[in-house]
């Protein structure tokens, strides 16, 4: 079990944009690592409501429950290291193993509610060094839907940000609005929410 504060900023990428930074950064297929995350909530969506989020993420046959909370600078992880089984009856159940997590998502729901797994979204990302930080290339796929991303993950929010603006106004990529990937699947999944 590990605990970090996530420190990142994103915007949406239009195919072409995404494309030209495949070139910008000489980025080729094999820089590309599959990920699977798989998102779960209660039916009444109390941890979205609460500015948080759980899934398990499939990267190279692993496999990582990891809790985001909302954090004074950022986000607060939550992470924890699960079995296939573990995983395959968190996937089946709802319910979690043993550890901190799932401690932590107990003190969010009430004892009536169970956690329910909504679905899944699979991103191809590329992932390298930029600066002062970690930049990535992602391509998501979901609920017939794909999009691309730019992210980039720092230890110093003000610095991060405005080296993240500075490259996105280098190469004349206007800066969107972007929901993390969860809000995205939920907002497709459920456009009335």
């Amino acid at each position: 079990m590990s605990q970090n504060i996530e420190i990142e900023y994103k915007n949406l990428l239009t195919e072409t944009e995404f494309n030209f930074l495949l070139s910008y950064f000489k980025l080729e297929a094999g820089h590309f690592k599959k990920q699977v995350n798989h998102y779960f909530d209660t039916p009444s969506f109390t941890l979205k409501d609460s500015g948080s989020a759980l899934r398990i993420r499939e990267k190279d046959h692993e496999f990582e429950l990891t809790l985001k909370q909302p954090a004074q600078q950022g986000l607060l992880e939550t992470n924890q290291i699960l079995t296939d089984a573990q995983k395959k009856e968190a996937l089946t159940t709802g319910k979690l193993p043993e550890g901190e997590v799932k401690d932590t998502v107990s003190s969010f729901i009430h004892d009536s509610e169970q956690l329910q797994y909504f679905g899944s979204l699979t991103t191809m990302r590329a992932e390298f060094k930029y600066k002062e930080g970690l930049l990535v290339l992602d391509h998501s796929f979901y609920l017939n839907t794909e999009d691309f991303e730019l992210e980039y993950e720092v230890t110093d929010a003000s610095e991060g940000l405005q080296i993240f603006f500075n490259l996105l106004t280098d190469l004349n990529i206007p800066v969107r609005h972007t929901d993390n990937k969860i809000k995205r699947f939920y907002a497709k999944k459920y456009p009335l929410l």
